[in-house]
């Protein structure tokens, strides 16, 4: 089954690419988010925004706890 749903990102600014290979592989987004799996690219994102953005370390031991 395949479904749609939005994407919620942890930033603001304007997509200016979308992975077109998830659309016959989508399982990357889980098996390599950080290589073949990207979602989008952005482009004006606010100043800092990015520092303010956990790393996957962080990340894990936020949802971890």
């Amino acid at each position: 089954t395949k479904a749609a749903s939005d994407v919620y990102a942890p930033l603001a600014g304007k997509v200016v690419e979308v992975n077109a290979a998830l659309k016959d592989a989508p399982e990357h987004v889980n098996q390599d988010p950080y290589g073949s799996g990207w979602l989008v690219k952005l482009t004006d994102v606010p100043a800092g925004a990015v520092e303010e953005l956990l790393d996957a370390a962080a990340y894990r031991a936020l949802v971890t706890k």
